[in-house]
């Protein structure tokens, strides 16, 4: 089974040379520190910020880098700064090659719900709804179950949609899933020391399993 970290460091063994993506709120912003030296890609922060690093060791932030989720980060060489209307021109203009964020739910036709819990107050959606809807390629990061032990990958989501059939693979403590195009999530690999009958009982929605499914390897 996973920690954070460890799901974040899988994540970014998806990431493709040349490429930029954006990380969301949440266990995404890890992505950053796990990013292969080898090679070349560029964090986008739709709060208006290209060329972002990893997070700054202790004692060396900069209160005025932040990300989207307001924790300081590190810029590289060449980033530049500008404002959200600019960053959201690049997101909707699909210069933004993969998404990676978090989720409360997902269906397993790719459905995702990741910004609203009916009766609890939220400051409003943010940028997600216009990264689902723009992003050529998204990847969710996020925990099997929810705090009650419930499953979080669904038949359908039950709570407020932030994007329809836009998630494309996902990846929690437990498992990598592939959201397939004509519905259900695929089992492409699974954690270390889980089974797949554990992942088969935390799944609500339709789960597809191969004759193998290999462990992942995340060093």
């Amino acid at each position: 089974m996973l920690d954070k970290n460890g799901i974040a460091k899988r994540i970014a063994k998806e990431i493709k040379n040349n490429s930029y993506v954006n990380l969301g709120i949440g266990i995404p912003t890890l992505v950053a520190n796990y990013i292969p030296q080898d090679i070349n890609v560029v964090l986008q922060s739709e709060n208006g910020l290209l060329g972002m690093g990893p997070f700054p060791f202790e004692g060396e932030e900069d209160a005025d880098l932040i990300n989207a989720g307001k924790q300081t980060i590190t810029t590289l060489p060449g980033s530049a700064i500008f404002d959200s209307a600019l960053s959201f021109g690049m997101i909707r203009s699909q210069k933004v090659d993969l998404t990676i964020l978090g989720a409360m739910e997902v269906s397993e036709n790719g459905d995702i719900a990741n910004w609203k819990i009916p009766g609890k107050m939220v400051k409003g959606m943010g940028g997600a709804m216009d990264l689902v809807a723009s992003a050529k390629n998204i990847i969710v990061a996020m925990q099997h179950v929810n705090k009650a032990g419930e499953s979080k990958l669904l038949p359908e989501c039950t709570l407020p949609l932030t994007g329809v059939r836009c998630v494309k693979k996902i990846v929690t403590e437990l498992a990598v899933l592939e959201v397939l195009p004509q519905g259900g999530f695929r089992l492409i690999e699974r954690a270390p020391g889980v089974t797949v009958d554990y992942i088969k009982s935390v799944t609500a929605g339709k789960l597809i399993i191969d004759s193998d499914v290999p462990e992942m390897q995340i060093d």
